[in-house]
């Protein structure tokens, strides 16, 4: 027997079942399944372990058992943690979600904190939990525990987890003081044209939309390079979708079209923005045009700009990824891309039950690449390195004239 079953009998017999010969059916489930299948029926149920150990008692005992009539009426009992302490979940999230890590594309999200740690951060906070009730409110909000594995993109970097931290705290400070906290990056180039489009969705019966059997480029199409703007605060997001070079010219630009579209209205007394990067590509880190056209955005809004990266490597944790483009990707799986038209209309469609909304705008500026920021030009940028990693965290100040 293993869990599939017992899970089907379980649905078979739960409607009547009280909550007594629940218990004790589970137990006898647990012990004809011998070794580990109080596990199994854990799983297999949800009924949990404490329960099931507690019938197995009430099977071992030679005394006459509870009354199979006694049955608790409808919402008695001890009242769950969570429905006596409704901030509980919302401060569990908050202690994880700075360091969780996945695939932003995905529902799942894990940690590695130890449940223990988390539970004595809690109870520090005031809350009354355990570390088996934190392992049960995880699992039940998306996380589970993963040992550690090495990716592609490198080593982990000895201050990744510090940088984190650090990043996370600037955008709160942000936050609290009514100022915008934006999250940027470019997603995937996506070939323009009747090309396979990974996902489905509904059409008729035997009618699946027809595309190209090889995705080799269209140049007459060419392809549409989305750069895209996440107000970490409103939950708004900006899309360019560009046709040229992935340059921080561009970048920069899809950050001034948000700021003026979106941001300048919603953030009307703003004096300073934050920008969260990742550590290469067109926003690297050791980009001098990324600086240099910050410095120009800065000038021109007289915005004090405070840019913080991910650490190298840790690209999947922007907020972007899994804020913004995992919902444009979903909304646009099984549709051919045909047009930069209808890749504009998909984007600026997307939304969630969360209230995401996002515009979307083509962008037919020219952006060359190769473009060189000499040293004389780097000196005018008015730059501030933080104390810690001014590498990674700088603000850019307007020119003073």
């Amino acid at each position: 027997m293993d869990a599939k079953s017992v899970r089907a009998k379980y649905t078979a017999l739960r409607a009547v079942l009280t909550e007594r010969s629940r218990r004790v059916w589970a137990a006898t489930e647990a012990r004809a399944l011998g070794h580990g299948g109080v596990g199994v029926v854990e799983r297999a149920t949800g009924i949990s372990r404490s329960t099931i150990q507690r019938g197995l008692r009430e099977l071992e005992a030679d005394g006459a058992p509870v009354s199979p009539a006694r049955t608790r009426r409808a919402g008695g009992g001890r009242k769950a943690t969570v429905a006596t302490d409704p901030s509980l979940l919302r401060d569990l999230d908050a202690l994880v979600e700075p360091t969780s890590s996945g695939d932003p594309d995905s529902p799942l999200r894990w940690t590695a904190k130890s449940v223990r740690t988390l539970a004595a951060t809690l109870r520090e906070d005031g809350h009354e939990v355990s570390h088996t009730l934190v392992a049960e409110l995880l699992r039940a909000l998306g996380y589970s525990l993963q040992a550690n594995q090495k990716a592609r993109e490198g080593p982990d970097h000895p201050d990744r987890d510090a940088q984190f931290r650090y990043l996370n705290a600037r955008v709160r400070a942000f936050h609290r003081a009514h100022q915008p906290a934006i999250s940027v990056d470019a997603k995937k180039k996506e070939l323009v044209g009747d090309f396979k489009n990974a996902g489905q969705e509904w059409r008729p019966a035997g009618n699946p939309a027809q595309v190209r059997v090889h995705d080799f480029l269209i140049p007459a199409h060419g392809k549409a390079i989305p750069y895209g703007v996440y107000d970490l605060q409103r939950n708004e997001g900006w899309v360019s979708v560009g046709i040229d070079h992935e340059t921080a010219s561009f970048a920069v630009h899809a950050i001034r079209r948000w700021w003026r579209v979106m941001g300048r209205a919603a953030y009307s007394t703003a004096t300073r923005l934050l920008i969260t990067a990742d550590a290469g590509g067109s926003n690297g880190t050791t980009r001098r045009l990324w600086k240099w056209e910050l410095h120009q955005f800065a000038t021109h809004t007289g915005l004090a700009i405070t840019v913080c990266h991910f650490p190298p490597g840790t690209s999947k944790w922007n907020k972007i990824e899994h804020r913004l483009f995992s919902y444009i990707a979903r909304n646009w799986r099984g549709k051919p891309l045909i047009d930069l038209a209808t890749i504009v209309h998909l984007i600026g469609a997307t939304h969630s039950d969360a209230g995401l909304r996002v515009r979307s705008e083509l962008d037919r500026g020219r952006y060359p690449a190769g473009v060189v920021v000499t040293d004389a030009q780097l000196a005018r940028i008015v730059l501030e390195r933080h104390a810690f990693h001014g590498d990674w965290n700088y603000t850019i100040y307007p020119k003073q004239h």
